[in-house]
């Protein structure tokens, strides 16, 4: 699966996520200080989920109305790494490629997920 994680997410999630097999472009590697906008489009024209923990892309998405293929929003404790990790695969062995085209929110007791549209 092909995603962009924005430079929020911790390092080591991506690693994990690579080394599962996706194809990950972190932004703290390779656009460290983009706006939330310039992710959300980048996203869109290299057709990449977006992975982040911050909410504020909701609102960019939601009520701006900006585009993107589709977004998880890990909403979890940073502090216990392999749960996070755990989490996230859950959701992608549960959603698959259906998480393009929509918003996902990955919680410790319950994934979340509606249209984009």
């Amino acid at each position: 699966m092909r995603w962009l994680a924005d430079e929020c997410v911790e390092a080591g999630l991506v690693a994990h996520l690579r080394a599962a097999g996706h194809d990950v472009v972190y932004a703290a590697e390779t656009a460290a200080g983009a706006t939330d906008a310039e992710i959300v489009e980048r996203a869109m024209v290299e057709a990449r989920l977006l992975l982040t923990t911050d909410k504020d892309f909701g609102d960019l998405i939601f009520r701006k109305s900006q585009e993107v293929p589709g977004v998880v929003l890990l909403r979890l404790t940073p502090d216990n790494h392999a749960f996070r990790k755990e989490r996230l695969l859950n959701a992608v062995e549960r959603f698959g490629e259906r998480l393009f085209g929509r918003y996902t929110v990955v919680e410790s007791g319950r994934l979340r997920s509606r249209p984009l549209t």
